[in-house]
């Protein structure tokens, strides 16, 4: 699978330590930035990588920051893009099956190392549920494209 990652000075530190473990995983990652701790503005980091999934060069990405509120909110400004803020074992599974989420949001300040590869393990492998759910997706599709 291939990834796109991204984050802001909050998840640089959780980023260092995702990367590496997505590749032990087999997927292919791309970093997004940002490139250390230093204070950036999250929106071009998060817009970026929610474009390439968007645009189909990556399967899924993964946006982290300090609450992961910000990166929700910026990866959902992207056509396309269902970024879910997920903050357990429950919401990850729920944001790929009920709402077929193609980025997930980690708030880094509030979960720790072993939440994190836990989360990222659950939505990377759970399918994207069909009938209702499907069906729900698609009505939010039909939005977007009437915008």
């Amino acid at each position: 699978m291939h990834i796109a990652v991204a984050c802001d000075h909050r998840g640089y530190e959780a980023k260092k330590k995702l990367i590496p473990m997505l590749k032990k995983l087999g997927h292919e990652v791309k970093d997004f930035g940002c490139e250390s701790t230093a204070a950036v503005d999250y929106p071009e980091f998060a817009i970026a990588a929610s474009k390439a999934v968007a645009d189909g060069t990556h399967n899924m990405g993964i946006l982290l920051d300090g609450s992961g509120i910000g990166m929700s909110v910026a990866g959902n400004k992207v056509r396309d893009i269902r970024a879910g803020l997920v903050h357990d074992e429950i919401t990850a599974h729920r944001a790929r099956e009920h709402n077929h989420c193609n980025v997930l949001c980690l708030g880094t300040d509030l979960l720790s190392e072993d939440q994190i590869r836990r989360i990222v393990e659950i939505f990377l492998s759970t399918p994207c549920g069909e009938g209702r759910h499907a069906r729900r997706v698609e009505q939010l599709r039909e939005f977007e494209r009437r915008k």
